[in-house]
């Protein structure tokens, strides 16, 4: 397949929406390119796990893996992030919650997500899976409300763990700004979820130990203000206050 010659300069959700999933490997592949020979190949090696691990997943109405690769170009283009742990978190950030057992070899013995953890740490090493921990969701107790549970493990395990902060801030900018590439009654439950989370993020980004520039951190802030702006259209109506 031919792209455009700027295709490394064009926003990640017009790439999804001309060339799909082809576009935004190719993508991928260019953001790689600035990183020697072993991190290209431990990326890569990243990237074919989760495109294994999430080959049957959908969101919508693309591939799972069109999520993962915009949270790790993100990661690399707008956050200029050059740590390659961060990065191979990135794109597994999902698997644990999502596919442990397969994570795993189906060897699961005990718990499935620390037979996952322990598998992810033997694969890229121990950081790696102590990124990908903080970000993935514990058993929720089904009597109390569940966004609320999500809240609070975010404050406690990203205030813990900076980079896993910038992992998830990318995750939640797929998520929250591009709620409007969103369809159907996902739209309303998504804003309902996320909308509480973006005074959180603006608090934790603005820490002085979150491992990020100065410029990086206003860019996040515009997002921020962008995905609040969007919840408010969704939910702010007269149709939603009830």
């Amino acid at each position: 397949m031919d792209f455009p010659p700027h295709l490394g300069s064009m926003p990640m959700h017009a790439i999804t929406e001309i060339h799909g999933e082809p576009g935004l490997l190719e993508r991928f592949r260019l953001e790689v390119q600035q990183f020697d020979d072993d991190a290209r190949a431990r990326l890569t090696a990243a990237l074919d796990l989760a495109a294994d691990l999430h080959r049957d997943d959908r969101r919508v109405r693309e591939p799972y893996l069109n999520h993962l690769l915009r949270v790790a170009i993100r990661l690399m283009h707008h956050y200029q992030v050059r740590d390659v742990d961060v990065i191979v978190a990135g794109l597994l950030h999902d698997a644990v919650e999502d596919h442990p057992v397969e994570l795993a070899d189906g060897d699961v013995g005990g718990d499935p997500t620390d037979a996952a953890l322990a598998a992810l740490a033997s694969r890229f090493g121990s950081r790696v899976a102590t990124l990908v921990a903080a970000v993935t969701n514990p058993v929720y107790d089904p009597q109390r409300d569940r966004n609320a549970q999500y809240f609070e493990h975010l404050a406690v395990s990203l205030g813990r763990e900076p980079w896993a902060r910038v992992i998830k801030v990318s995750d939640f900018t797929d998520n929250g700004v591009g709620v409007i590439h969103t369809v159907g009654p996902k739209v309303v439950s998504s804003a309902r979820k996320y909308r509480p989370l973006v005074p959180l993020f603006r608090d934790l980004i603005a820490r002085p130990d979150t491992p990020l520039s100065p410029a990086v951190k206003r860019h996040i802030f515009g997002q921020l203000d962008l995905a609040e702006e969007r919840f408010s259209a969704i939910l702010d109506q007269p149709a939603q206050r009830n």
